[in-house]
Parts: structure tokens; sequence; C-alpha cells
């Protein structure tokens, strides 16, 4: 049984503290945030400031995700993302397809990865072979969108931390099915799913400065897309959120609800499609865990809106027409 969510005054919280001893904890957690926060301020930052290919890259791992992959690839792109390095963990469906015009252009860089639930091996291997070509490396899956909503592009956002900080999380924005038990799959997902949670989720996605270090040996980084330390020559640290405080822990300072940046998670999509993901497997987990009642669980908290992603729909759909999304029958039937 799912544990019911509890939640903070701008944010859902995945796994409250509760009790004696989880209001201990968090106070600890706040003390070593406040000591990781100072820590940034005056540590000396020893920094690799080669030139870079790229200024945003995005590394994704992903499994039968045909169907989504060109608007994904597109929105990303209008909002600043200049190369997508993935990883293809055994899909059988028509990816190569519909990927082959982003190699040829030198927009994709295609990685085999046949290995199972081997996510977080797969973004190591990706710091360790590619960020020597972008200054920042996002690990963002295939239904996560990173929406702009105070500057123009991700880069003009993540500028302002350059210099400051190894890696800035990105909190997601939850959506629902927005009540579609099925629908037109041709169609776009950043249209068609509206409905979302009314505060964002204390969970989120990293953006990596390659400026600075990456120890991938450290216990730190298991869930390095969740919580991605850097190291600055002299200790590791953890990442800081899109306001610059220091997440560590459960500690997540948030100072206001206008959040300039965030992450669209459209998590089930409409009902059909969510059984059909379920039902095709996962790149994480071994036993896919998001059954029936999760999936209600997660509904439940859809009690509102947000049109972020429009701003950029008719770019989108401009980009969209220029070619088709090769759409496999079979595909298009099972769902």
């Amino acid at each position: 049984m799912q544990k019911e969510m509890k939640q903070t005054r701008y944010l859902m919280l995945d796994q409250p503290t509760n009790g004696k001893q989880g209001r201990w904890m968090h106070l600890a957690y706040k003390g070593m945030a406040m000591l990781y926060q100072w820590a940034w301020r005056i540590s000396p930052k020893k920094r690799d400031m080669a030139e870079r290919q790229y200024k945003v890259s995005i590394g994704a791992i992903f499994k039968n995700e045909a169907l989504y992959l060109k608007e994904w690839i597109e929105f990303h792109r209008i909002v600043g993302v200049e190369h997508f390095y993935l990883y293809n963990n055994n899909s059988d469906d028509n990816y190569r397809e519909v990927l082959e015009p982003y190699i040829k252009r030198n927009i994709v860089t295609l990685v085999d990865w046949p290995k199972n639930q081997a996510q977080i091996e797969a973004y190591k291997d990706c710091i360790h072979k590619y960020a020597k070509e972008t200054r920042w490396m996002g690990f963002v899956d295939i239904d996560e969108f990173v929406v702009p909503r105070k500057t123009d592009n991700i880069y003009d956002f993540l500028q302002a931390f350059e210099n400051k900080y190894g890696a800035v999380k990105l909190y997601w924005r939850m959506y629902g099915t927005s009540g579609h038990m099925a629908r037109d799959v041709k169609g776009l997902v950043t249209e068609d799913f509206t409905v979302c949670w009314s505060k964002y989720y204390d969970v989120g996605k990293c953006f990596y400065n390659t400026a600075f270090g990456f120890d991938e040996k450290s216990p730190k980084n298991d869930y390095l897309h969740h919580n991605l330390w850097t190291n600055n020559g002299r200790r590791n640290l953890p990442p800081v959120n899109i306001f610059g405080k220091v997440c560590f822990g459960d500690v997540n300072v948030i100072p206001t609800a206008e959040f300039p940046i965030q992450i669209n998670h459209y998590f089930t999509k409409s009902y059909q499609e969510y059984a059909w993901k379920r039902a095709k497997g996962d790149v994480y987990f071994k036993v896919n865990p998001h059954d029936e009642e999760y999936f209600y669980n997660h509904e439940k908290w859809c009690e509102a809106t947000d049109y972020a992603a429009y701003r950029y729909l008719v770019k989108l759909k401009h980009a969209m027409a220029q070619g088709q999304q090769p759409v496999s029958a079979e595909d298009e039937q099972e769902i």
C-alpha cells in the first residue's frame, strides 16, 4: 500500500521524514546543507576551462520509445539542447528509422547499450566518453521535457551557475492522463497532457557542469541523475537546486512558487500507454513496480493544469511537420 504523500508549501514529498527520529534527521540534513552551501562559496574552484563543442547536451537511455523520440528531440532543440547522447537498451521498435536523420546531421550520438538494469552505468559511461564535448550535460528521460519559464532556452538559465556550482537540480512537474483512456499516438505529448499535480515534486533531474570533476566511484553518485555530486579538486559536493540552494537529504530550500524552469514529467500519458509501457519493459526495474495501484496513487494528485510547454507549441508543430514521425503499424495498433 502506498503511503500518503505529504506536502510542504511548494513541494510534494516522496519520502518525508516522520516521528522524532525523522525530525532529528531532518535537522541534521539542514545543518549539513548549510555547511555544503558554505563550502561551495569559499572553496577554490579548480575547473577544467577548456572549450566545448556544445553548450547544452542531454544524455538519455531508452527502450521502445520510437513513438515519442521525434517530439522529444525537436522540443529540446527548440529550448536550446544542441546534442543528444542516446543509449539504446534492447529496443525492438523502429527507433533507428526515427533517429537516422538526426544521426546523419550529427545531432544524435547513438550508443547500443544491451546491459539490463544498467541505467546509472550508462550515465557514467556518457560522462566518461562525452563530457569533454559539452559545457552542460543533463540526464533526462524520454517522458521528461525541460521547460524554461523565465528564459528562452536552457543555457540562458544555466549560465548563471557556470562559475559557481557543479550540478543543478531541476524539479519535476508531474502530469497524469488528463482523462485520456487512449489517444491518437500521432498527437503531441506536450499538447495532449495538461493536468498535473498542484505542486512540484521534490524529485527532479540534474544538469552536470562539466568544468567540475566527477567521481564515478563515489556511492553518492549511485543515483546521479537525481542527485549528482561533483568536485572542485578537493571534495565532493552535492548539487544545488534552481534557486542556488544546496540539495541534501530531504532538504529542498524553495523561496518562491515562481519556478524559473521545470521538467514536465509525463509519467503516465494515457491509461493505455501506461499499460503498454509496463508490458514492454523498463530500463531501470527488473520487475516494474508501477502497477495499477501505483497508477491511481499518482493520478489522484492531478488536480491542476500547467500550460508552460504551450509557449513552444507552434514552433514544435512546424518542426514536426518537416518530417512525419515514423510509427510502426504494430505499435499503433497496440496503443
